[in-house]
């Protein structure tokens, strides 16, 4: 996970810078105009954070009461450690209902575990039916956002892909385009033996899981094949139908800039004889793969997360470089704090490091995250374990010697505004800083006036 490396191919891609400006459209004006209609916005956002810290705090048992109530309405709950043993459990699901064909909604936990190329090795058919993830498999592509997957593509590549792969005429027409999804997929719905999704939430009080979407393909999922598998994070977990209504008020407007989603689905147990659809068989598949070791640490507000994506629509580095350069499932903040802490720090080094720290995500996160807080705990564990280069731990160790004697640390800051102001000549712009040539590569850096802070305020 090179984000360095990668994020400069991003910036010099055209089509990517041309794509990514749409996230300032719908996603930040959006939700900057529904923040503005609630009336009590941060009473319902501390509202929020507090379901879900009470949810994390006890998630034991609600994670148990989740699984007697879903149980007792004949679902079977899986309890999967790693990423592996869900590709396991769901291919045992596969070959105990001898499925063929799997329909798909947007899971982002299935990305996680790389369940599609676990099916499909065993020789299931699997079709994404979200359009971005419809769009993405017939691209070969991991998706680049968490609520819109394809947001990284413009119209004419999707266009060209189209064309291309279902070997039609070519269309520019959004309607057109979506038809033409549409089209294709309808007969999967109706042929799949077994349907998976997510689970934005699971409702320890009824045993139920819900889905949030925009398109019905996540009715049709749950309810058209014989089998449902649903696949989520144990910390999805809350305790009661009201805790969902209220987190479901902050979901929306942060995640799309809408008041409400077009479908929220609440699936509970399965079909009996006075239900027209519904699975027969209903599988939960409860994951942990990391999740438990962020609890009661200094980490764990990050469990917090109700997945909405605001905290990548708002910041100035996803904006500019697009979730493929953060090189795993979860791009943006909540990807530079998540993914050290799912797949190791030491393979993702540049994550926690891959911000400006502007709070821009804490300050629009529903849930109140204090995500720069978080980055910053990593960046200090990188430095305590040595993950750092060592001229780095060096500069930081003088830099710590110095600013702990105040007298050695105003002298060595006079003298190096001094230096500085004489690098600056007459533009008062250095051009290469030494000991900073990743800053100067990019920008001039402005030399200062040649005195301190201290030295003028003496003066005044």
């Amino acid at each position: 996970m090179h984000f360095k490396a990668t994020a400069g191919v991003k910036l010099s891609n055209a089509n990517l810078q041309e794509a990514l400006r749409k996230l300032q459209g719908n996603f930040v004006r959006g939700r900057a105009d529904r923040v503005a209609e609630f009336g009590n916005y941060e009473e319902i956002r501390s509202a929020a954070a507090a379901i879900r810290d009470r949810a994390l705090e006890n998630l034991d048992l609600y994670l148990d009461e989740f699984e007697r109530n879903a149980t007792a309405r004949g679902a079977v709950v899986h309890w999967a450690e790693t990423r592996e043993d869900v590709s396991r459990i769901v291919c045992e699901i596969t070959r105990r209902h001898g499925v063929r064909k799997a329909v798909k909604s947007k899971s982002m936990v299935t990305e996680e575990c790389s369940l599609n190329a676990a099916l499909e090795a065993t020789g299931i058919e699997v079709v994404e039916t979200d359009l971005g993830e419809y769009i993405l498999q017939l691209a070969k592509e991991p998706p680049s956002h968490i609520v819109a997957p394809v947001v990284h593509k413009t119209r004419d590549e999707v266009s060209d892909l189209f064309a291309e792969k279902h070997r039609t005429p070519r269309k520019t027409d959004i309607a057109a385009l979506t038809r033409e999804a549409r089209e294709r997929l309808r007969g999967h719905f109706l042929t799949a033996d077994m349907g998976i999704s997510g689970a934005n939430f699971l409702v320890a009080e009824t045993g139920s899981t819900l889905i949030v979407t925009n398109e019905g393909n996540g009715r049709m999922v749950t309810t058209l094949p014989r089998v449902h598998v649903a696949i989520t994070g144990i910390e999805k977990v809350v305790p009661t139908l009201e805790d969902v209504a209220t987190l479901m008020r902050l979901l929306p407007p942060h995640g799309t800039g809408q008041t409400i989603s077009n479908y929220v689905s609440v699936t509970t147990g399965v079909k009996d004889g006075t239900d027209n659809d519904g699975p027969e068989h209903f599988h939960v598949v409860l994951v942990d793969a990391g999740r438990t070791e962020l609890i009661g640490g200094d980490l764990q507000a990050m469990l917090r997360c109700i997945r909405c994506g605001a905290c990548m629509n708002h910041c100035p580095v996803y904006q500019s470089v697009g979730g493929h350069a953060y090189g795993w499932v979860y791009p943006g903040p909540m990807g530079s704090v998540l993914t050290p802490m799912y797949v190791g720090l030491e393979k993702a080094l540049d994550l926690p490091n891959a911000a400006t720290l502007c709070n821009q995500c804490g300050v629009v996160c529903p849930v109140k995250i204090p995500l720069p807080d978080l980055m910053r705990k990593l960046r200090e564990r990188q430095f305590e374990r040595r993950l750092k280069s060592w001229t780095e731990r060096a500069g930081l160790a003088i830099w710590s010697w110095v600013a702990r004697r105040p007298a050695i640390y105003a002298m060595m800051t006079a003298l190096g505004a001094r230096i500085l102001a004489t690098m600056g000549g007459a533009e008062k712009r250095i051009y290469h800083l030494p000991f900073g040539a990743g800053w100067t590569a990019g920008r001039d850096f402005p030399a200062p006036q040649g005195r301190t802070f201290r030295e003028l305020y003496r003066r005044k």
